[in-house]
């Protein structure tokens, strides 16, 4: 067992072991702790007493009794099971088509393209070093060796008026840059 491992086991023990100079007595406590409220209860909303009932009966079921009643809400209402991620994914929705006879359409056009540097004129070599230091937020070490590892990736997924506008300023400078 690593040393931070075995740290953490012994400072759990610790934890859970009863500690002999720390004792409460049981009126102590029950002075200085509030009254503890169900959630439900403590809500400042009024419920109508049918919605009331539904919410005790349920409380009251076992973990098996709760994963059977939402598997039968589910199957009843039908609610198709969400994927592992919970709720940050939502399931997408199939399109509709209204017509058959309808052509497909065009491809779209595509609107996120990736701007790559492919060589450089030596003698603008400073220049280009430091638009890149500025474009990518590098150190000025790490920018002259992106600059010297052409052919290079840039920049991915920018959208076109962007990545037309990196070109154009990197073409001025004396760069041969590509968009894919």
């Amino acid at each position: 067992m690593s040393a931070p491992c075995r740290y953490a086991a012994r400072s759990c023990a610790r934890s859970i072991r009863p500690s002999t100079s720390f004792r409460t007595s049981a009126s102590f406590i029950q002075t200085t702790t509030p009254t503890i409220q169900r959630r439900h209860e403590t809500t400042a909303a009024p419920t109508s007493p049918k919605i009331s009932g539904i919410v005790d009966q349920i409380s009251q079921l076992t973990l098996l009794e709760t994963a059977d009643l939402v598997s039968s809400l589910k199957s009843r209402l039908n609610i198709p099971d969400l994927p592992v991620g919970g709720f940050a994914a939502a399931p997408v929705a199939a399109p509709v088509v209204e017509e058959a006879d309808e052509p497909a359409p065009a491809a779209q056009e595509k609107t996120l393209f990736s701007v790559k540097l492919q060589s450089f004129e030596p003698a603008s070599k400073a220049k280009i070093i430091k638009e890149i230091k500025s474009l990518l937020g590098l150190s000025l070490v790490d920018s002259k060796k992106f600059v010297e590892s052409a052919p290079k990736m840039m920049k991915d997924a920018v959208p076109k008026d962007e990545a037309e506008k990196i070109m154009a300023t990197m073409k001025e400078l004396g760069a041969v840059v590509v968009m894919d």
